[in-house]
This record gives C-alpha cells, structure tokens and sequence, in this order.
C-alpha cells in the first residue's frame, strides 16, 4: 500500500509541473499589473522600481523558476489587485469554498444515493417517476438560473432565507465557521443546494443505472434463491456492487464542486476562492490566478489518490489481483 501511494505521488508530480506552467503562461503577459498597483498617477521611476521589484523584469523561464520554487513554500506573490501576499488571501477564503463544497457533496450523496436505490428498486412507481423528472430538471438547468430562481421564490417572495453573503460566521482557531449560528446555516442553505444539485441528479441517475444492472446478475439471483430476504439482497449484495462506481464519481464531483464553485460563489456573493477568482480575473491578477489554477490541480490529484485508496476498501478483488501480481 506504501509503495502505491508513492507511486501515485511520483505520478503527481508530472501532473502539478504541467499545470503550473499553462497556468503561469496564459497569465504571464495578461494586463498590467504595474499600472494596476501603482494606479493612475506614478512616475517611471516607480514604475520601473516595482517592475524591478516583482521581477518582471526577468526572462520568462527565470519568471517561471521563481514562481515554482515559492509556490512550493506556500509563497505564491503579491496580489496585484490587493497588495497582499496570495496565500494569506487563500487562507481567508478556503473556509467558505470548502464548507459550501462539502455540504453540496454531503447533499448529493445523503439524498442522491437512496433515490437512486429506490428508483432502481421500484421503476414502475409514481414516485420512482417523480424522482426521474426532478433528476431532468437539475441535469438540464445551468447552475446560475437555478442560483436566480431559488433567491427569486426563497428570499424575494417568501422572505425565509438571505439572497447573498455567508451570514454570521465564528472564529474557531483561526477557521472561519456558520456551521455554529443560525445565520450562517440560513445563508449556506440556498448556495449549497444550488451546487449541489447537479451533482445529487448525476449520482441518483448513476445508482438508479447500476442497480439495475446488478439486480439482473446471476449472483442476485442465486443470493434470492438461497431464500435470503429483500432487505440481505438489495443492501448487503446489490448496493455494495454499485459503490465502485459511485465512489469514482463522488470523488471526481467533489473535486468539481470546489473547482467549479465560481458559478454559484459569484450568484450569491460567497466570500470563497471562487469569488476571489473571478474578481482577479477582471483585474489580471496574475498571482492569485495562477494560484488558484495550481490549487484546484493539488485538489484533483489528493482526491484521485484517495478514490484510488477507497477501492482497495470497497471492491476486494483489486485486492487479491494485487495480492496475486506479487
């Protein structure tokens, strides 16, 4: 297990070298970030001392070694915009991306997973339909216009739950929470259904397909005929045949869900990385960009690693193939 986890690392590495090139190429010559920072009125001695000072200066491959080479520090620059250091802004706003991704996936899966077993086990049922229907509906509508229509019955007309921000959050060792105050829960309620729609209807859909295809199998059928019950037969055999799959895309979705969180962070003014994102990309903030794309990456990489550890629990027979190759 030692030796795959390192191999998988290795094979990282590769990966995280590519992206922070194409990350720091798209950017490298995006904008003015000198004009950005000194503003309006500056001499071109200022200008040339902050060129000097951000090493702009510099060829781009050296640019480029610089940045790598801080980056693996945690050190990834000055904000153009802002005028901080990048990974303090980071630090600032992961609590918020992290909390709205995790409880859009904790949607997804909490109610996705038994709609998906029910629609499988029961097809022919009105509700079974109903589920089908509302899965059509979240697949089909783009993230933003259900973000708007939530607000417009849920906050506008009815008055129950805020429209934007994160409400009132508390300082727990410097992680910034709404999980503890009822404003908080109020305003993650309508960002996190919104996120996590899509994804709920992709793993109901995907439950429903594999349920089906494993209550047709030889083993279910012998499993019935052995006399054992529904209940032995439904959850002990044919669900746990379907997790393999299910985990593969629940993990690659959480990994969306925190990339692609910039939708749904900029609808409702989620104070996350997302938000910082798009307000850096209207600014050609280089630093900050070329950061978060190095960011997401890690997160794809950390997640396929542990999806990968995840099937060695789940499924054995990768562990007797492993058992066997050796």
């Amino acid at each position: 297990m030692f030796a795959f986890i390192i191999s998988r690392l290795l094979q990282a590495l590769p990966v995280m070298l590519v992206v922070s090139f194409i990350s720091f190429a798209m950017f490298a010559y995006v904008g003015d970030p000198v004009a950005i920072m000194l503003g309006q009125d500056f001499t071109e001695e200022q200008r040339q001392a902050l060129i000097r000072q951000l090493g702009l200066d510099q060829p781009f491959f050296v640019q480029f070694g610089t940045f790598l080479g801080n980056a693996v520090q945690g050190n990834f620059g000055i904000s153009y915009r802002l005028s901080r250091p990048v990974a303090e802004l980071i630090v600032e706003r992961a609590p918020a991306t992290l909390e709205l991704a995790f409880t859009a996936a904790f949607l997804a899966l909490a109610v996705g997973v038994p709609m998906g077993v029910y629609t499988g086990l029961y097809r022919n049922s009105w509700l079974s339909k109903f589920f089908l229907t509302f899965s059509l509906i979240g697949v089909s509508l783009p993230t933003f216009l259900i973000g708007i229509l939530l607000i417009l019955v849920f906050a506008v007309w009815l008055g129950w739950l805020p429209s934007f921000g994160r409400g009132e959050v508390v300082n727990i060792a410097g992680w910034t929470s709404g999980f503890f105050t009822w404003g908080g829960l109020k305003a993650l309620v309508l960002p996190a259904v919104t996120l996590g729609l899509f994804q709920l209807t992709l793993i109901m859909r995907l439950v429903r397909a594999e349920m089906l295809e494993v209550l047709r199998t030889d083993y279910i059928k012998f499993a019935r005929a052995r006399g054992l019950p529904n209940r032995a037969v439904h959850f002990g055999h044919a669900l746990k045949n379907t997790l393999v799959p299910v985990i593969t895309i629940a993990g690659l979705q959480l990994g969306a869900i925190i990339a692609f969180a910039i939708v749904t962070e900029t609808v409702f003014q989620w104070p996350g990385m997302g938000l910082l994102f798009i307000q850096s990309v209207g600014a050609a903030d280089i630093p900050v960009m070329a950061a978060y794309l190095m960011l997401i990456a890690l997160v794809f990489v950390v997640i396929n690693l542990v999806v990968d550890l995840l099937y060695y629990a789940v499924d054995p027979r990768l562990r007797i193939g492993k058992s066997g190759g050796h």
